[in-house]
């Protein structure tokens, strides 16, 4: 079994390495991988009878989203949810002045900070969401 992991693990890095270097083709091919995934979920769905009432298969996969924590995640998303909790102001919120200086910040970062100084601005930046979440947790 463990053999078999390791192959398709090799394989996968190997593919993915390949495709890319060619993001529309990568795209093309996943989205159809996608597709049928939820095709053959829905056909092996409608083939079982009792998932065929609307409530019973919206009350399971309610359930199955709920406990696994994606039911929020995918209909809402992360950043939505941090942003929310670190108070932050959606785009429209801000003013020119705060969208002017985030620019000019991420275009320091692109042009004059080596890889280095971005991680670090990236690590200082999330302890100050984190610091700001657990005072705001702590009220």
């Amino acid at each position: 079994m463990r053999k078999t992991l390791k192959f398709f693990d090799k394989l996968e890095d190997s593919i993915r390495g390949a495709l890319s270097k060619y993001p529309l083709l990568y795209a093309f091919i996943g989205g159809v991988g996608i597709v049928l995934f939820w095709r053959s979920v829905w056909l092996i769905a409608d083939s079982i009878s009792f998932f065929s009432d609307p409530y019973f298969s919206l009350i399971v996969s309610v359930l199955i989203l709920l406990s696994t924590g994606l039911f929020v995640s995918f209909f809402i998303g992360d950043s939505i949810l941090l942003s929310g909790i670190k108070g932050e102001k959606k785009m429209i919120e801000k003013t020119e002045v705060e969208i002017k200086k985030e620019g000019s910040v991420l275009s320091d970062l692109q042009t004059g900070a080596t890889k280095e100084e971005a991680v670090l601005f990236d690590i200082q930046k999330e302890l100050k969401g984190i610091r700001s979440l657990l005072e705001k947790l702590n009220r």
